[in-house]
């Protein structure tokens, strides 16, 4: 134990030195290293990034919001047929489903997915029909004026909600509350314009435009291009269990579903909204990391070769030890920390390089989130590399544990 503790401490010490001695070759030597954990750290930063700041978004708009989304089976695709929940599937449920605290939809149509006009300007946005208990499911507050009423959906006004950045689109008033703007052909007065949300992935969440659903189907008529989404929060005396089940006996009845035919709807949670997004920032991380991890293999290469070099330079010193007794496992563990302590050293500059590229990247690129570096990814980054210099250090120590001591004395 005692000299396996000398053997570090003299490992640690040779390699320090080499790398003061040999700065420039210990720098190209620990190249790949750098490069193969500043990439690997770039990815991880930025994506767990991203997911930090989608789960945190979620987290405050409804964590508690069950949404009700259109389910085509890939059998259904291939014939050409796509599912649709539609204005009377929510009317139903909402006269139905007494369980529900807040029960609300989201419509979207093709005549008003050509967005807004003001003036002798247009802009393309995101016009949904939605009516006054979205505001309670997902908490869409007004900076200005006022959102859609229950005597706005049951009279078909012809009155909007807006996003902030619509007044910057359409060169609007600073309080364009009382300016009418067109949408599908039609005038519709502004009522009232949101609290400023930000963006989300380079995705502006306040260009938008909501208006009373039950005037976008009256509208859109029996159109078939309108498809809605509906969201409901549960009283909390509720059992989820039992609501879900008679919700989908009931759409089931509305679609009139056969017994063997699979539902042509799915419920989404926000757990699973996020599950979704940790799946898909995580599978993106592993396989990139993966890729440019490559580079790291490169550098563990870089690794043994220079060890082999030092073995060679150190021959002579390595007979002397071998002489004054010191056994091979010792000159073999001396030059595994070697290798080690040179990938480490390699480790650190990347982790620094990484961390630094993946914050210039969040301060260069507009709406991207700041850099995030996990702990189990700066753990897993020096495990790696301390790996990559025990596999590619061993050849070398193994090379220096077998000289003999006779032959090592002897060389020039």
């Amino acid at each position: 134990m005692f000299k396996s503790a000398i053997a570090i401490m003299e490992g640690t010490k040779a390699a320090l030195m080499a790398i003061k001695a040999n700065a420039m070759r210990s720098a190209l030597t620990c190249l790949g290293i750098i490069i193969g954990v500043a990439a690997v750290i770039t990815v991880v930063a930025v994506m767990q990034g991203f997911t930090k700041q989608i789960n945190d978004q979620l987290a405050d708009m409804a964590p508690d919001v069950t949404t009700i989304k259109p389910f085509t089976s890939i059998e259904q695709e291939m014939v050409g047929k796509n599912a649709k929940l539609t204005y009377n599937d929510f009317l139903a449920l909402k006269a139905r489903v007494k369980e529900a605290e807040t029960l609300t939809a989201l419509m979207f149509t093709w005549r008003f997915s050509g967005g807004a006009e003001y003036g002798n300007k247009s802009h393309s946005s995101r016009v949904m029909g939605t009516e006054q208990d979205y505001q309670k499911a997902y908490r869409t507050f007004p900076e200005l004026g006022r959102f859609i009423r229950a005597e706005d959906d049951e009279k078909r006004r012809r009155v909007a909600f807006i996003g902030p950045s619509i007044i910057e689109k359409l060169n609007l008033p600073k309080n364009p509350v009382g300016e009418y703007i067109k949408l599908g052909g039609e005038w519709f007065r502004i009522i009232g314009v949101a609290e400023k949300q930000g963006s989300l992935l380079g995705f502006d969440q306040d260009d938008y435009i909501n208006i009373p659903i039950s005037t976008m189907s009256a509208l859109e008529g029996a159109s078939s291009s309108s498809n809605v989404q509906i969201m409901f929060r549960l009283k909390e005396d509720s059992d989820e269990e039992l609501v879900l089940a008679k919700i989908t006996r009931i759409l089931r009845q509305l679609h009139k579903l056969k017994d063997n035919q699979e539902n042509d709807f799915e419920f989404e949670t926000a757990e699973k909204a996020r599950a979704n997004v940790d799946k898909f920032t995580g599978s993106a991380t592993a396989i990139t990391a993966g890729i440019v991890g490559i580079s790291l293999v490169v550098g563990g290469i870089g690794v043994m070769n220079i060890m082999l070099v030092s073995v060679t330079e150190r021959t002579r010193v390595i007979g002397t030890l071998k002489a004054l007794g010191a056994t091979p496992g010792f000159i073999m563990l001396q030059f595994l920390v070697e290798a080690v302590v040179l990938s480490l050293f390699g480790g650190l500059i990347g982790l620094a390089i990484g961390y630094g590229g993946a914050a210039l990247i969040s301060f260069m690129v507009p709406s991207m989130p700041d850099a995030y570096i996990p702990g189990w990814a700066i753990v897993l980054s020096f495990g790696f590399t301390s790996l990559i210099g025990i596999v590619f250090g061993l050849a070398p120590a193994i090379k220096a544990a077998r000289l003999n001591p006779i032959d090592a004395l002897r060389y020039e």
